[in-house]
């Protein structure tokens, strides 16, 4: 194991008393006195081989630390593992206590004992002028705690930062992780975003009510968009606007339907929009899909995009089509999912879908003449027996 940064300097007289120690009283009371020195010295690296080296004099082996574990007899493996453990954790915990969280994780690490720096990051409050990224390597970069790893980013680099680090993160294999990512961005800018209308509107001498939601300011206050007026980056709220298109219903998806209103209100040099379908609309699109998802306006948000899947679809796209899709099935329509894959995503390969395909809608309802219907117009023999077969009832039914 290499220090992460220079050792301290042991006092030259150590070596002396080293020296001393092993000739007047023999190399198991030279260990101890090379631990004590280690210790007075503050060296954390140097006092983890220390405890090595006693433990390999207390087995009569070779002294190295260093050494292969192949060169241990076999009875001391056991004996010697356990060592190894013993004075990571010791130094480990010697590293936490001085607030050493990236030398901690050095000894934690190599006994995959993640725990005690876990607890320590999510313990961890940085002040203004403390290094967080050390920090953030761990917590982040190396997935120990990835959630505080992104309260640190955002705080302390605030929401460009976090945006970016969002956006070149594969998260959904993560949906927890990404779900609480964007979150913490809708509520970070949406906080921002309130904060500035409360002081255009004070400066403006119409101070706004205590309490006053977003939607609440600018509905009331239509001369806040005057001029091409805007109050945040617009970039960033585009982004975290489409971000929020992953929320569940709840509360961060209410905030997010606000930043839409507001976005919907830009002037249109400033709202952006000519985007991919079904999308393109921009804030309006972002707002009926999140409505659809919080369960207001469902059927109207359904029609308007079924009819961009289907307009899109006879252009021969079908990304729209698998955002409508992927919308049923958040809805819960499983049925109607079905029909609309069969309808607009039957010669997709579902290998390349962002939505669960005809197949797979197929098996969670057991709805195999679906499947072979749709086997059937691909020229897929093999899966048109499958479903079949099946659905002839002569084998239970496959469960999702």
């Amino acid at each position: 194991m290499d220090a992460d940064d220079a050792p301290p300097q042991i006092d030259p007289a150590a070596f002396d008393r080293l020296r001393g120690a092993l000739a007047a009283s023999g190399p198991a009371a030279a260990a101890d006195a090379l631990v004590a020195e280690m210790r007075a010295g503050d060296d954390l690296s140097g006092l983890f081989y220390a405890l090595l080296l006693k433990t390999r004099v207390e087995l009569g082996v070779s002294p190295f630390p260093t050494g292969p574990a192949t060169e241990l007899p076999p009875h001391t493996h056991e004996p010697y593992e356990e060592a190894i453990r013993a004075a990571a954790r010791e130094v480990g915990r010697l590293a936490l206590d001085r607030g050493d969280l990236p030398k901690a994780w050095t000894f934690f690490r190599l006994i995959n004992e993640p725990d005690p720096v876990k607890l320590a990051i999510e313990n961890f409050e940085p002040g203004p002028e403390t290094d967080v990224y050390p920090v953030i390597e761990i917590a982040w970069q190396q997935g120990l705690y990835p959630k505080k790893g992104f309260d640190l980013i955002l705080g302390r680099h605030g929401v460009c930062s976090a945006i970016t680090t969002v956006s070149g993160s594969d998260l959904n294999q993560n949906p927890d992780l990404r779900d609480y990512c964007v979150g913490r961005l809708v509520r970070a800018l949406y906080d921002q975003l309130a904060e500035r209308l409360r002081g255009d509107l004070a400066a403006r001498g119409t101070p706004a009510p205590d309490g006053a939601t977003v939607r609440e300011m600018v509905e009331a206050h239509p001369e806040l968009f005057a001029e091409d007026a805007y109050h945040i980056d617009t970039s960033h709220l585009s982004s975290v606007c489409q971000m929020a298109l992953y929320l569940p219903p709840g509360e961060e998806n209410r905030l997010a339907r606000e930043l839409c209103e507001y976005g919907s209100r830009l002037s249109p040099s400033l709202r952006g929009g000519g985007g991919d379908a079904p999308f393109e609309d921009g804030y309006a699109d972002f707002l009926a899909y999140l409505d659809t998802v919080a369960g207001a306006n469902v059927d109207a948000n359904l029609a308007r995009f079924r009819e961009k899947a289907k307009r899109e679809s006879d252009l021969g796209a079908s990304y729209a089509a698998q955002v409508y899709v992927n919308l049923l099935v958040k809805l819960g329509r499983t049925e109607d999912a079905l029909a609309a894959a069969s309808e607009f995503l039957a010669a997709e390969d579902e290998r390349n879908l962002i939505c669960p395909g005809v197949s797979e809608l197929a098996r969670r309802l057991n709805d195999y003449a679906a499947l072979a219907d749709v086997a059937r117009t691909r020229s897929d023999a093999v899966q048109f027996l499958a479903g079949l077969i099946a659905g002839s009832g002569l084998y239970p039914p496959v469960r999702p």
